[in-house]
């Protein structure tokens, strides 16, 4: 394919922000989305910052303030109707926020020992089967589902047995929200390990080392059986995990990427098609991705057989935002090809892909 036939990722607008985010997510069903993270100052406090665009400007809508600095949020657990917002912060908190109304939490929770890194939600906006839960994991070592209908006590608690060593995790990512029953959670931590741990049986599914801290983790889709999913890492690699391919020795199939010279922070994958995903680094670049995939069945003997995966990934376009590690990105559920990223340079981007048809059709 010719480069004029490539798609691009084009930024649309941007503007500095009043605080350090660490996330950045659409508000669904509307044109606006919420900055999180911290103030400027001492003590720092914590920023929620709700933005609209209007004929290509981004402008303020409302801000909420909080004693403690935010560290993460999700939609995830929320219906369309409440929006409600879920976040963690530096203390361990969880809290609940609606956005419209007054500026107190609607649950509040100390959820961890120590600060909470990631969270995740499913079973809300009409993804994934089953009650609206949360998932959150710290650097106390344990990763936690919760229920808001539950008050203090969480649905599920996974962490180490006595005597085994506490890792700072990372990453929390749902998936194989299908059934009411079925829901399993994947987990990475600064050490390499990525954990998926089954929470109909309460056990650890699946877990392997990629040698290098992971950022992020993140399924192509939850609300379906597992298919896909993508592991960023410190030192700047892309791991691509087929869930569909397993073997009793071997484990998944999987294919890794380094394009990044420093850390690849994060991956999300376009809601409106689960072949696109796009990650971002350290150097302020975004790369934008297609799986390619085809298999072949490897004859090993009469009663033996494997499948031999040759999964690949295309690297569409790359465009650089931002001097300072782009740590957060949403993709828009309802504008295809719109997305938000947030760097650490206090700026925020709205990029969407041009030539879309380029990239779904691209072999």
């Amino acid at each position: 394919m010719s480069d004029s036939l490539k798609p691009r990722l084009v930024s649309l607008s941007h503007r500095k922000l009043p605080l350090t985010p660490f996330g950045c997510q659409w508000i669904p069903c509307s044109n606006r989305f919420v900055c999180l993270g911290t103030g400027s100052g001492a003590p720092s406090r914590g920023i929620i910052g709700v933005y609209g665009t209007t004929s290509g400007e981004i402008r303020d809508v409302h801000t909420i303030e909080h004693p403690t600095a935010f560290r993460c949020g999700t939609f995830g657990a929320t219906s369309l109707q409440q929006r409600h917002l879920a976040t963690g912060d530096f203390d361990g908190n969880l809290h609940i926020w609606n956005l419209e109304g007054s500026e107190a939490p609607l649950y509040s929770v100390k959820a961890h020992r120590e600060i909470i890194n990631c969270i995740d939600g499913v079973g809300g906006l009409g993804i994934g089967q089953g009650a609206p839960e949360i998932v959150t994991g710290s650097r106390d070592g344990t990763v936690k589902v919760w229920d808001s209908r539950q008050k203090d006590l969480p649905v599920a608690n996974m962490e180490p047995a006595v005597g085994f060593n506490r890792r700072d995790c990372w990453t929390v990512a749902f998936g194989h929200a299908c059934t009411p029953w079925a829901r399993c959670v994947c987990a990475g931590y600064d050490n390499g390990d990525i954990k998926l741990f089954d929470l109909r049986n309460m056990e650890v599914q699946w877990e392997t080392n990629v040698k290098s801290g992971v950022c992020c983790v993140e399924f192509d889709r939850k609300d379906t059986s597992l298919n896909k999913m993508v592991a960023t890492t410190l030192e700047g690699r892309v791991h691509i995990f087929n869930m569909q391919k397993y073997h009793t020795i071997k484990s998944y199939t999987s294919r890794s990427e380094k394009p990044y010279k420093f850390t690849a922070w994060t991956v999300r994958h376009l809601p409106q098609n689960r072949n696109i995903f796009i990650t971002s680094g350290g150097t302020g670049c975004l790369h934008l991705w297609k799986y390619n995939e085809s298999s072949t069945l490897l004859e090993r003997t009469d009663h033996e057989r494997d499948d031999k995966d040759s999964t690949t990934i295309t690297l569409l376009n790359t465009i650089s935002v931002s001097s300072q590690p782009i740590g957060s990105l949403d993709w828009n559920t309802d504008k295809q090809g719109l997305c938000i990223s947030a760097s650490f340079d206090h700026s925020v981007h709205i990029l969407i892909i041009a030539d879309q048809q380029a990239a779904w059709q691209l072999e």
